[in-house]
């Protein structure tokens, strides 16, 4: 154990976030997200919902300064499904950035994703509740 760590992050996902150098993202998927099927580094979060996830990984992670550093699968045209959970995402980024976050077309979520450094696997039961976190550089 170390003091400071979220506990939620383990000794696996903490090494991927080390190993992870400016510009490479991150994806966190919601549980209906295909991550074993793209993610070629999957770690699994079961029973954790995304927003906790993301909390605890931006506690640590800087986000890229240069680009868009995060991304959410858009809905897809003609879904009449609530996304209550992006506003709880616009709330959790907002500490980190003022950057705006950016909608992808879902096929090109899919797309981005598997060129990704890692895939999360999450419990999470909300629709549309993917999202893609680009890093940054360490400034302090």
């Amino acid at each position: 154990m170390l003091k400071g760590i979220p506990k939620i992050l383990s000794p696996e996902l903490l090494k991927i976030l080390m190993e992870m150098g400016h510009g490479d993202e991150i994806v966190i998927g919601d549980g209906n997200f295909p991550g074993a099927r793209i993610g070629d580094k999957l770690v699994r979060l079961d029973g954790h919902d995304v927003p906790e996830i993301l909390e605890a990984i931006l506690k640590l992670f800087p986000l890229d300064t240069y680009a868009a550093p995060v991304y959410l699968m858009e809905k897809v045209p003609g879904d009449t499904v609530e996304t209550p959970i992006w506003d709880t995402y616009k709330d959790i980024v907002g500490k980190y950035t003022d950057a705006p976050i950016e909608f992808v077309e879902r096929y090109a979520f899919y797309e981005r994703a598997e060129k990704a450094y890692a895939v999360i696997m999450s419990g999470e039961s909300a629709l549309y509740a993917n999202i893609i976190l680009k890093k940054g550089v360490v400034t302090e």
